[in-house]
């Protein structure tokens, strides 16, 4: 567990995209429940969060396709311990008579078994780590503890790796922002020039000329500052 701290600690620091994230926490996930049961686990993560597509990442390949099957017919061990908040077992795909669509593509994909456990986030998110063995029996009272242990630090990583991503993603909005703003200014300031005209008077005829070729208001600013100055003359400038 201390290894896969470790980790997942290095994880959150290389944080790029939350789709890179569930992915190295999915194969810390399925590394860990495959020692604890002593046979071959993959692992999938589906990430819910208001007003966003859900994001799944999988150990391997067949594990994500089998989370996003069970996200798509919204019935399944990892649905159902998203919604109740507690570990959901799927004890044999040949005889369990719940989620009948779902046990049918496990089947078909050799998985005999799986378990769903959720990672407590934040109250605008909700995530669930989903199991699949290759046999029955696998998911016992020890793995199902070992699992609840690993999800809570996983949950925690998550939720720091969303406030980062999410950071991130609000400083990137804020200078496109000012980008945009920056290359009216100019532009506004190089009609003023050739005009001899107010700063109000000029910004009426880059509006007019917007509306004339249908082209957006900052596209056409661009254009113009670079005709005058060269290429990337309008941006603005932050010190890391």
């Amino acid at each position: 567990m201390a290894d896969d701290f470790e980790g997942i600690v290095d994880l959150i620091a290389g944080t790029e995209d939350i789709k890179s994230v569930l992915d190295g926490l999915t194969g810390f996930a399925a590394a860990s429940m495959t020692s604890t049961t002593g046979v071959p686990i993959e692992c999938a993560v589906t990430l819910h969060r208001r007003k966003r597509t859900a994001t799944i990442g999988g150990s391997s390949g067949r594990a994500a396709v089998l989370d996003r099957i069970e996200q798509t017919l919204g019935d399944g061990p990892c649905v159902e311990a998203l919604e109740s908040g507690v570990p959901v077992l799927l004890g044999d795909v040949s005889s369990d008579l719940r989620w009948p669509e779902y046990r049918s593509a496990l089947s078909a994909a050799g998985v005999a078994s799986a378990l769903g456990i959720p990672m407590k986030m934040n109250d605008d998110a909700g995530a669930v780590l989903d199991f699949f063995a290759p046999s029955t029996g696998c998911f016992t009272e020890q793995a199902v503890s070992d699992g609840l242990r690993f999800a809570e630090m996983a949950g925690k990583a998550l939720r720091l790796a969303v406030r980062i991503v999410a950071a991130e993603q609000r400083a990137e909005h804020l200078k496109s922002a000012m980008d945009t703003r920056t290359a009216i200014d100019l532009a506004c300031g190089i009609i003023m020039a050739q005009n001899n005209c107010s700063r109000d008077a000029a910004f009426g005829l880059l509006s007019n000329a917007s509306s004339t070729r249908n082209q957006k208001l900052n596209e056409l600013a661009e254009t113009l500052v670079d005709r005058f100055s060269g290429p990337g003359t309008a941006e603005a400038h932050f010190d890391d």
